[in-house]
């Protein structure tokens, strides 16, 4: 157990840091698969913008690596062009 006030405080924050890392990752991740299913160009184009977007903020925060986050955006981006 933690000795000083500080090294709870630690604790608690990254708790709470740790589940918020893990909604927005899953809720990107999801975010992903949808996009991979979908036929329809149009719906495609527009839902490409908005993960786009998710994965940015992403690796802007570290929780995936920016090379990553590149190559997401790049293989999304072809899935879409070849719809």
């Amino acid at each position: 157990m933690a000795n000083h006030k500080s090294a709870l405080k630690r604790i608690r924050s990254t708790e709470v840091s740790r589940v918020r890392n893990r909604f927005q990752h899953k809720t990107t991740r999801n975010a992903i698969k949808r996009l991979r299913e979908l036929t329809d160009k149009k719906e495609a184009e527009v839902l490409l913008i908005d993960v786009s977007s998710m994965v940015d903020k992403l690796a802007k925060k570290n929780i995936i690596h920016s090379n990553k986050a590149g190559n997401l955006k790049s293989q999304l981006t072809k899935h879409v062009n070849s719809l």
